[in-house]
């Protein structure tokens, strides 16, 4: 981590280098060179950079100094009126303050590891953050087009080239619409999870990220600052030890007044500013990743009662019970057997009873129209697959899977593998908030489960 000098930190205590500051903020203006050292940035938890509504006097009686830096009303004055009581949700922690930075200017014009460009699907110059390519020369535009494309909330990185920075990480926003809130605000909330990840991964330490796509994409400007600032906030706390600066940069005015008022929710500096917090921050704030809540996505898990081992249900059983029409014997496990309710096992239909009634309604839906043929998922109604037809199935399925590249299901971090079961059966876990179904094609992620279900049985065997 860059700390400032002991120049720079006197010239700070003067109201002209806090003028000469603010004016440095604004992109072109004060002749700023185009590569700016980190030291240079103002730093969150710097003492200069609290800022007073311009009715507040100082502490010695005099108003405030009136420059676009610090012109700003307070978002924590209690007369502001705010939200309800309550324990903040984001206390005080000098640690990770110490690693935020705010910029009025370009990110690609600064000295760090990592700078992010907002841009597209096809990752093309056109749609990206504007100037960027043109101040890192021809040579990124040929890198990109090397990629492959990056889908919505994914993010993939390159070399900087003529800029300042070591590298480029390249992220698409979400389109926004109202009726699309919580997918676009899940989507956007990834992306900048997205681009920390991949500069952790890559063992940096520093990067500068401008609004992802709030204009271009039609994202409302402060709803689209609270989930980034916030989604930075939930990252560093579990990876402050790995990051040592996140400065956020902004272009307009208007963003630098939105993440002047917003900051203080989440990165609040002393405890008066957490408790007014408190009072002012959204009663949505996300999970522990920043990403919006969805309860319908939540999994319940009921525990056993402790007194179920030795309740009237414990009932002796056959050693094994054969899976029809496989072949197979399924191993039993008398302590979990021990749970189990005969009135829940009897639901558990004969084999034969439950083939004729697979049969009797592929004869009924033979009757009137197929949708299911129609739309090419093939007769549902049908009796099921003997086990040589499952494995012959799950034999074709697999040399596509293997024929093809499916590396961008990979990135998007959707399933990881988790071993084997007793029997022998691949685990894999599926996370359901990187499972973005607009981004996604189904039919090759159902592939890459099929690869990665052959490959991780495969790693288990002796």
């Amino acid at each position: 981590m860059q700390h400032r000098s002991p120049a720079a930190a006197s010239a700070s205590a003067s109201p002209g280098a806090v003028a000469a500051a603010a004016a440095a903020m604004a992109p072109g203006v004060g002749g700023v060179e185009p590569a700016v050292a980190l030291d240079q940035v103002p730093r969150w938890s710097d003492p200069d950079q609290r800022f007073h509504s311009p009715s507040s006097p100082t502490a010695a009686g005099s108003e405030a100094p009136a420059s676009s830096f610090l012109s700003f009303a307070d978002p924590l004055d209690a007369a502001a009126g705010g939200g309800g009581h309550g324990a903040c949700r984001f206390p005080v922690d000098p640690e990770v303050n110490s690693r935020i930075y705010l910029w009025r200017g370009h990110p690609w014009n600064l000295e760090v590891d990592a700078v992010v460009n907002s841009t597209n699907e096809s990752l093309d110059e056109a749609h990206s953050s504007p100037g960027l390519h043109a101040a890192a020369g021809p040579e990124l535009a040929e890198e990109c087009a090397t990629l492959g494309g990056c889908r919505t909330g994914m993010a993939k990185m390159t070399n900087a080239y003529d800029l300042p920075a070591r590298k480029v990480i390249h992220t698409v926003g979400p389109k926004y619409a109202v009726k699309y809130h919580t997918a676009a605000e899940s989507a956007l909330s990834h992306c900048y999870r997205s681009c920390l990840e991949l500069l952790v991964e890559n063992g940096l330490e520093s990067i500068a990220m401008g609004c992802i796509y709030t204009e271009a994409k039609n994202y409302p400007r402060e709803p689209a600052a609270h989930v980034a600032i916030r989604t930075v906030r939930r990252f560093l706390e579990k990876q402050k030890d790995k990051i040592t600066a996140v400065v956020f940069c902004t272009i307009s005015s208007t963003d630098t007044e939105i993440y002047k008022r917003l900051l203080p929710l989440y990165f609040p500096r002393d405890k008066q500013e957490e408790e007014m917090a408190s009072l002012k921050l959204p009663a949505d704030v996300g999970d522990e990743n920043g990403e919006p809540i969805i309860d319908e996505r939540k999994i319940r898990i009921k525990t056993l009662p402790a007194e179920a081992a030795n309740s009237k249900y414990a009932v002796p059983v056959p050693a094994d019970i054969p899976l029809s029409g496989s072949g197979l014997t399924r191993r039993r496990n008398s302590k979990l057997d021990s749970y189990l309710d005969p009135s829940f096992m009897s639901i558990i239909k004969d084999p034969d009873l439950r083939r004729k009634e697979q049969w009797e309604k592929s004869a009924q839906a033979k009757k009137g129209f197929n949708f299911a043929k129609l739309l090419g998922f093939g007769d549902l109604g049908g009796p099921a697959l003997s086990a040589a037809e499952e494995y012959s199935l799950h034999q074709r399925y697999l040399a596509k899977a293997n024929s093809l590249n499916l590396s961008e299901i990979a990135e998007m971090k959707i399933i990881y593998r988790g071993g084997v079961d007793s029997e022998g059966r691949p685990i894999m876990v599926v996370v359901g908030a990187h499972f973005l179904l607009r981004c996604l094609d189904l039919e090759r992620f159902i592939l890459y489960v099929i690869k990665a279900g052959k490959e991780t049985a495969s790693l288990s065997e002796p």
